[in-house]
């Protein structure tokens, strides 16, 4: 197929982008700087210049394409309404790209996040939240799946709190950060809240299998680690680092502190099950060991 991608050049884009390619698939990648563009050149990718907040660029993308999958988000947690402000972007753009494939019976993949499910593991089954910091992006990723009715084969991967890749990315990887800034490797609360996990390369694979099996009106989790206790998160990024390990207020982590302090582990069998996907690679705890000093 040739794939028409937004995000390819992130932690999970870059990858993703890299399993499509050695799939024997083609990619068109949205590009919004010139260094995107020579990016995603670099990586055997066809740039299209433009961002989220161009409609007609994503109108194109999605003509020339077989397929869409879509992974961009702005990331900017820096206050509430930076958050809605993204929040806000990415539904206008989920919303554009799904009208443009209307009636073909082309895939659309969107993201989001695992749900929370009170005292135990979600599942696939599980609905997304549609209130809360990030609750517009659930209704809009729903509102995508729901598409499935009007002629796009329609699904959703939803991606755990860290996405990582040698260390590095999703809600662990801010806590690296935010350690190397203020010196205190922290956790909200007591630290026995779980996060779920994945590696980069592994949620790839999902994103491919999605694009090329699953049925329409599907959601499907990119889940390794059912849930790594926050304080265990914590204390690898604390002694990578050489510094205290040690709670911190909630407000710490600004409009996802409630997000970063609730127990939300959750898990992949189904997913495992009807697509047949398995990840291979390092488990969190393990690529955390990769962080440098």
């Amino acid at each position: 197929m040739r794939v028409f991608v937004t995000g390819g050049t992130g932690v999970v884009g870059s990858a993703v982008v890299a399993e499509l390619l050695g799939n024997g698939h083609t990619v068109l990648a949205l590009a919004r700087s010139d260094a995107s563009a020579q990016a995603a050149e670099a990586a055997g990718a066809e740039p299209l210049r433009g961002s989220l907040a161009d409609p007609d660029v994503l109108r194109v993308g999605a003509a020339q394409s077989d397929g869409v999958i879509h992974l961009a988000f702005s990331n900017d947690f820096s206050s509430t309404e930076a958050l809605a402000q993204s929040v806000t972007e990415e539904a206008a753009a989920i919303e554009t790209l799904g009208e443009a494939l209307v009636g073909s019976g082309r895939p659309f993949v969107t993201v989001s996040g695992t749900p929370h499910a009170s005292g135990r593991a979600s599942t696939e089954a599980d609905a997304l939240p549609a209130e809360g910091p990030v609750g517009g992006r659930s209704r809009a990723v729903t509102a995508a799946v729901e598409m499935a009715s009007r002629g796009v084969r329609s699904s959703a991967v939803r991606l755990p709190r860290t996405v990582h890749n040698e260390g590095a990315g999703g809600f662990a990887g801010m806590l690296t950060n935010i350690a190397r800034q203020s010196g205190v490797s922290g956790y909200p609360g007591d630290g026995t809240q779980r996060w779920p996990a994945v590696h980069a390369l592994d949620a790839a694979v999902l994103f491919r299998l999605a694009l090329e099996k699953a049925e329409a009106g599907t959601y499907w989790h990119a889940v390794n680690d059912e849930g790594d206790p926050v304080r265990d998160i914590a204390a690898v990024i604390g002694r990578r680092l050489g510094v205290p390990v040690e709670p911190v207020p909630e407000q710490t982590y600004g409009p996802l502190g409630a997000i970063f302090a609730t127990d939300q582990p959750s898990s992949s069998a189904h997913t495992r099950k009807v697509l047949g996907w398995e990840p291979t690679h390092p488990r969190l705890l393990a690529d955390l060991e990769k962080i440098q000093p």
